[in-house]
């Protein structure tokens, strides 16, 4: 059962993006009798006029790019960073890139190889015999990659991953390391929503199973838990870690909310006080660009 992860097709702006219905998808592809032409073996149409490994990045390409081109050199680097952050050694299993010399060549491909999937800037998908990112040459390639190689390196270092927290470290670490994971869009929103009465619940994320239970704002949630969970404390650090090494022998270590409850028992109202601290953030980077 082939697992996919996408980014949205030609978004204006990150914020538009989160207004859209097709933000991101990650769905698992049913192995029904309708669902058939996701197990369609294909290889037709796939970049294969420039290939190289790089460690266990596999790069399948129209364009020739070098094997120290700063795109390659940064997933590298991002994988790198996953391992530091998450404190994961480095994953065995290879991740396939195939990027495709630009949308219309891109787009036949997957409507061949995979005709129901819906538009989409940038496929993850995984199966038991290849992790493979899908992209092409475009404005958003470096966010598209990082985001879709994110998932791939997940997939190949651990068991599984909650469709949640998979999307949530995928938001977080699709932005250049040097911002570690900040989002100012994201962010904005959630001092919003915040103000606006809205209350986090990390439990009710973990319902979600399938991605068309998801709503918009849940993806951002998403992000935000990460965020929080990643630089709110060694506390909080220290449940995702453990969490996340788990899940590298045991696909179901139960709800990582009840692991947050246990370290802290009133972690949604940190949470909460956590948020402001992203809200003085955007007011140091608003102050720093009326500097500059």
């Amino acid at each position: 059962m082939p697992l996919v992860g996408a980014k949205s097709a030609n978004p204006p702006t990150r914020q538009g993006r989160w207004k859209s219905s097709s933000l991101l998808v990650m769905v698992l592809l049913c192995a029904l009798p309708g669902c058939g032409a996701f197990r369609h073996n294909t290889t037709t149409g796939l970049p294969q006029r420039h290939k190289f490994t790089a460690d266990q990045l596999v790069v399948q390409s129209d364009i020739r790019l070098p094997k120290n081109h700063p795109l390659i050199q940064d997933l590298e680097h991002l994988r790198e960073e996953m391992a530091h952050t998450l404190q994961l050694p480095l994953q065995k299993q290879p991740v396939t890139v195939y990027l495709f010399a630009d949308e219309v060549r891109y787009a036949q491909y997957l409507q061949t190889a995979f005709p129901n999937l819906p538009p989409r800037r940038a496929y993850f998908v995984g199966t038991t015999d290849e992790l493979a990112v899908y992209t092409f040459w475009g404005e958003k390639i470096q966010e598209d990659l990082r985001h879709e190689y994110t998932h791939g390196v997940l997939h190949a270092s651990l068991k599984d991953v909650p469709l949640w927290l998979d999307e949530g470290l995928a938001e977080y670490f699709e932005i250049v390391s040097s911002k570690h994971g900040f989002n100012a869009e994201y962010a904005q929103q959630l001092t919003e929503a915040l103000n606006n009465g809205w209350r986090p619940d990390v439990k009710r994320l973990e319902q979600l199973g399938d991605v068309g239970q998801m709503q918009k704002a849940d993806y951002l949630e998403a992000w935000a838990w990460a965020h929080f969970m990643l630089h709110d404390s060694e506390t909080t650090q220290a449940v995702l870690v453990d969490f996340l090494n788990e899940l590298r022998f045991d696909a179901h270590p139960g709800p990582l909310s009840d692991r947050l409850a246990k370290a802290l028992p009133h972690y949604d109202e940190r949470f909460v006080a956590y948020a402001a601290t992203l809200q003085q953030n955007l007011m140091t980077a608003g102050a720093t660009r009326i500097r500059d």
